[in-house]
């Protein structure tokens, strides 16, 4: 497997399939929610893209800065065959690692209540007990700290 920054279009055409296979095909997400300004192109956010040994797109990420020296981790999505293989743990690393570069001391995200214990495992706390519905969807807000 391998994950690296988003730099071509046709990167972002691929991250996109993965996104609408996962959020807007398999989770019923309204593409009206899925799909923002930071999807117009690579430069508008972080975008990651996870492929098999043949190239094939079997995950997608994207990150943008939630406050000065913290960053937000979202839409992070990984195709269901390939589920379970470690895909989302090197989606959530490539992406802190591409932060620390940038100077970020940390980061948030808003993850599915489904998705709570995978974020546990790589160091995730939840910063709150509530709650909320992004998308009509159950999610919690998780925090990490690193030493840059």
């Amino acid at each position: 497997m391998n994950c690296a920054r988003i730099t071509t279009e046709e990167q972002l055409k691929q991250a996109q399939y993965v996104r609408n296979e996962v959020f807007v095909k398999e989770q019923q997400v309204d593409p009206e929610l899925e799909w923002d300004e930071y999807d117009a192109s690579p430069a508008a956010c972080r975008h990651y893209l996870a492929t098999d040994e043949d190239g094939t797109p079997i995950g997608a990420s994207r990150w943008k800065e939630y406050e000065p020296g913290i960053a937000k981790l979202q839409r992070i999505a990984v195709l269901k065959p390939y589920r379970g293989r470690s895909v989302g743990r090197l989606l959530v690393e490539a992406m802190e690692e591409g932060a620390r570069r940038e100077g970020y001391s940390g980061a948030v995200l808003d993850a599915q209540c489904s998705a709570e214990a995978f974020y546990h495992k790589l160091g995730y706390k939840t910063l709150s007990p509530d709650i909320f519905l992004d998308a009509g969807i159950p999610h919690v807000r998780m925090g990490k700290n690193w030493e840059i």
